[in-house]
């Protein structure tokens, strides 16, 4: 009974029509599941590999000018943060703070011995994400815990250690190599002595970090001034790194990025990209909804009569109304099918460029996802409309 009325409400309907309205919701879920795919797999290009600091945080200073040679501050003052911190695209503003006395380091590997000046800075504990309890200090301790820059340990292998005779240190030795430091304050308090210990390297931050409350003990205990010095960098906390508005703030006061601006900028275009052309793909998939809905409503207007006459024949509502549930159904999963298997084949095409760009290709799944959960929706909606469709004729006709 079933099959009978199936072919009699499909009776108006053509193969080519179906297939233009798979075609149509193809496009739309193609173009929103590639913008998704690519974007997945491009990303790990622009993203930092810092697990400790976030790719939106950037650090500023001010130009470094002849006026600074001669006693002009390149401090930031207050005022100056406040100017910042009242930016639409600033989240937050943190301080580096230095450190207000001298440090002398010296680590022993192999045998042998190495020491140096060296700085220390910190930066507020919520911009800093090291796993577990790395990244603390409370008086008393007996090490403190050290970030320190990438490019310093290449310096070392790949300038000093060869010239001076020494061994070449990986992350994974240095890390696990104690570092003394000697503190000499410039207050007439005695030489000060604590060990440290390196918890992460940073290809983002030029500088040696150690926690803030480490800093302000040790200001407060070894600076000439009893407190930290003013801050000549801030870590800005952004809500797009690349955004152009940023650039021009920086350019009109006179203050510099450090780090890659590249990555920033390319990672800003690209998500501009992919934004745009997922709103394509979505516009597309809606209209696509709308041209499904409203030729399945001229195929029920088509089919008012015979909708009627089953319906005084007393055939359920729901077997009326799942003829045509069942065929929004068909094409919008068709189309979802269709889409995969265009993501993965179109996939292939750039997948060998972006793993030599240092890009690891990621998992399909979450596109895939997005194309099914807007196909599932789209799908009720469809199921929904339908079903009311074929209550208005009953009550019509009643």
């Amino acid at each position: 009974m079933k099959r009978i009325i199936r072919r009699l409400l499909h009776k108006n309907l053509s193969v080519a029509q179906l297939i233009g309205f798979i075609l149509s919701n193809f496009v739309g879920l193609a173009i929103v599941i590639l913008g998704v795919q690519f974007f997945e797999d491009a990303r790990p290009i622009w993203e930092d590999e810092d697990s400790f600091i976030r790719k939106d945080y950037l650090v500023v200073n001010k130009r470094v000018t002849g006026a600074n040679t001669f006693g002009t501050s390149s401090a930031f003052s207050d005022s100056e943060v406040e100017d910042l911190e009242r930016q639409p695209w600033v989240r937050k503003v943190g301080r580096f703070t230095p450190a207000d006395y001298r440090i002398y380091a010296s680590l022993a590997t192999g045998g042998r011995a190495m020491s140096t000046y060296m700085f220390l800075e910190s930066i507020p504990s919520g911009f800093i994400d090291v796993a577990g309890a790395d990244w603390t200090f409370r008086p008393g301790d007996k090490s403190v815990p050290i970030i320190i820059s990438k490019d310093y340990l290449s310096l070392y292998n790949f300038g000093f250690a060869g010239s001076a005779g020494m061994a070449q240190l990986s992350e994974k030795t240095i890390s696990a190599v104690p570092l003394m430091l000697t503190i000499r304050p410039d207050n007439g308090h005695p030489d000060f002595q604590i060990s440290g210990h390196i918890v992460g390297f940073s290809n983002r931050l030029n500088t040696i970090l150690v926690p803030e409350q480490f800093m302000e003990w040790s200001n407060s205990r070894f600076s000439s001034l009893g407190a930290a010095p003013p801050s000549s960098r801030l870590i800005i906390d952004v809500s797009s790194p690349g955004d152009v508005k940023i650039a021009g703030y920086m350019k009109d006061h006179d203050y510099e990025i450090a780090g890659d601006k590249g990555n920033s900028s390319a990672s800003f275009l690209v998500n501009v990209i992919t934004g745009v052309v997922l709103g394509v793909g979505a516009v597309i998939t809606l209209l696509s909804f709308f041209i499904l809905l409203l030729s399945v409503s001229l195929l029920m207007q088509k089919n008012r009569a015979k909708i009627h006459s089953l319906i005084m024949l007393g055939v359920d509502l729901p077997v009326i109304s799942g003829v045509y549930c069942r065929l929004v159904s068909f094409v919008n999963f068709s189309a979802f099918v269709l889409a995969g298997c265009a993501m993965f084949v179109f996939r292939g095409t750039y997948l060998d460029s972006l793993r030599g760009m240092g890009a690891t290709e990621a998992s399909p799944w979450v596109s895939l996802g997005v194309g099914f959960v807007l196909t599932l929706l789209i799908t009720v909606f469809n199921i929904i409309s339908i079903r009311r469709r074929v209550r208005t004729a009953f009550l019509t006709q009643n």
